[in-house]
């Protein structure tokens, strides 16, 4: 067995050059900025961001094969300062290095820390190195500020199932890198079923489309046959790019809070059970939801609040995997519920101007004469007490001075919330 074949499929069936590349046409399409980059070799500062098996090394290895300039590669978990300084010094050995500049490839970046991220960026600056960046998580909150304004970022995206098609086509036709060698027979259901399984993710498809063949007996007609049930085997589960520690797990959240607040229960419940299937923490979704319920649905249908907070506290009691249900109730009864912001509105416009105005003193008749002495002063003169009155309600001053006739809270015409809009204009026009 030569080295070549030692290697996992997919190493070897790495692209070598940007006509080999599949999939990220938003970024390596003829004449796009980093294909111009790469072709005319003038490759500036750049992090690759996205989803695993996504083309990210790939395309490092591709700009490493067609540069002029030397080419150094180094991964953050364990590489160090001292790896960094040793490059820099070898740069700058004109003897070495003619050209006194190197391109350098971190794969995942994000996990450099500070100092080593630091370390860096002098030399990023003056254009002794060409940084390569490439990391599944948010550069914009895992690196360096100073880094990343001094580098162009592009986003990776999944792969889409014709992508994935057409590289495990590709894996069963090269005889040199690939199964072509191979007198293989795979179902058509069976290549659907790899792209679609391999959720925009290549190495997966690769690595289970290896397994199938090399673990697969030689029929009696000479011949390996991959059915759809051999491809289940070998990929078991469809992976979740989900990351309850990393960006993806705000992506994923905010879909889910945006979910149930544009009142689409079944993107709730979907976002959701990826959250679940991702190991998020059950309790941390509950409290999600008892934010949307004040904050989306409110006074519209407060019912949802009740049903939030009652799940929130049945999620501790019961534990995974029943919470799952308890959790799909609480999120469907706020995507279901009528909606209003007013009480989220009302407090924002109130502590905005408690921190910027001057709103006055809160007035004599509402403070607590909890003393003579205070009784004396004021506290409390005045102040009806409304269950005295018709109806339990009287007419009185509660604003300061200041602050008079000042609305914060703005009902709308949703759910029981209409109701109370009703009341309240009644009530505001005797004012």
């Amino acid at each position: 067995m030569d080295n070549m074949t030692k290697q996992p499929l997919a190493y070897r069936m790495c692209p070598r050059t940007l006509e080999e590349f599949v999939g990220q046409e938003h970024i390596i399409g003829k004449n796009k900025l980093l294909y111009r980059m790469i072709k005319a070799d003038r490759i500036r500062s750049v992090i690759l961001y996205g989803p695993p098996g996504t083309g990210k090394t790939s395309l490092a290895r591709v700009i490493a094969a067609s540069t002029k300039t030397h080419f150094e590669q180094l991964n953050a978990v364990t590489a160090g300062v001292a790896d960094i300084k040793k490059i820099v010094e070898d740069t700058k050995n004109h003897f070495l290095n003619p050209k006194g500049k190197t391109v350098l490839f971190i794969d995942e970046i994000h996990r450099f820390n500070k100092a080593q991220q630091d370390a860096l960026l002098p030399y990023v600056e003056d254009g002794t190195i060409v940084l390569i960046g490439a990391t599944t998580e948010n550069p914009f909150f895992e690196v360096n500020k100073a880094l990343i304004s001094r580098s162009s970022v592009f986003m990776l995206k999944p792969l889409s199932e014709s992508d994935i098609r057409k590289i495990i086509m590709n894996a069963l036709n090269d005889k040199e890198r690939g199964l072509g060698s191979y007198d293989l027979e795979i179902e058509e259901q069976a290549i659907s079923y790899l792209a679609n399984i391999s959720n925009g993710d290549a190495r997966v498809a690769l690595n289970a489309l290896e397994l199938a063949v090399i673990t697969s007996d030689i029929a009696e007609d000479s011949k390996i046959h991959i059915t759809v049930d051999v491809i289940k085997d070998c990929v078991q589960k469809r992976p979740i790019v989900f990351d309850k520690a990393g960006d993806s797990h705000y992506d994923n959240i905010s879909a889910f809070i945006k979910s149930m607040r544009g009142s689409d229960p079944d993107a709730a419940v979907f976002y959701l059970a990826r959250a679940l299937a991702g190991g998020e923490d059950p309790e941390f979704i509950a409290r999600r939801i008892i934010i949307a319920a004040s904050e989306d649905v409110g006074m519209a249908n407060p019912a949802a609040l009740q049903v939030a907070v009652a799940a929130a506290e049945a999620v501790k009691m019961i534990g995974m995997p029943e919470a799952r249900i308890i959790l799909a109730h609480a999120a469907i009864m706020v995507a279901t519920s009528p909606k209003s912001n007013s009480a989220y509105v009302a407090i924002s416009k109130a502590l905005h101007d408690v921190e910027t105005k001057r709103t006055g003193e809160i007035p004599m008749h509402l403070r607590n004469p909890v003393t003579d002495g205070m009784k004396k002063l004021g506290y409390g003169q005045g102040y009806k007490y409304p269950h005295d009155y018709e109806g339990n309600i009287v007419d009185q001053d509660y604003l300061p001075e200041e602050m008079k006739r000042t609305i914060y809270y703005n009902p709308t015409k949703n759910g029981y919330e209409a109701k109370i809009r009703e009341w309240l204009d009644k009530r505001r026009k005797k004012d």
